[in-house]
């Protein structure tokens, strides 16, 4: 089966040329999502890790949704912060309120120099078709 490349209505702007999404075999390659805002991609992102990372976990499940999917697909998270050891925490807690327990994704989370457009948390996904 050929791969679906997915560029969604009300998703963010992609930053460079990529697809929201990619889908192939049943799983959904979902792209690293910033806090930048899918109505205003002028607007600055919000401040703090906590605002970013409710931001960009509601960017996420805009292309989820767009996909006929959900967080409840997910299986398997990769999350970047610029500032580990200052951010992990927060980040955490917000991240993990978005899935109930028995059924959390696997993570890899690492510390990063950079990221696109300033941001200091980006979240990628990959979700599996029931």
């Amino acid at each position: 089966m050929d791969p679906i490349f997915h560029l969604l209505p009300g998703a963010p702007n992609p930053v460079t040329p990529y697809s929201h999404a990619v889908e192939a075999n049943g799983f959904l390659f979902v792209t690293g999502q910033l806090a930048t805002d899918p109505d205003d991609d002028e607007l600055p992102m919000p401040d703090g890790v906590e605002a970013q990372t409710r931001k960009v976990m509601d960017n996420l499940n805009r292309v989820l949704a767009g996909c006929g999917m959900s967080f409840a697909n997910v299986v398997f998270a990769r999350i970047f912060l610029t500032d580990f050891k200052r951010d992990y925490a927060r980040m955490n807690e917000i991240f993990s309120s978005h899935f109930t327990d028995g059924r959390r994704p696997g993570r890899t989370t690492v510390g990063v120099t950079d990221l696109a457009r300033g941001g200091i948390v980006e979240i990628d996904m990959i979700a599996a078709r029931s």
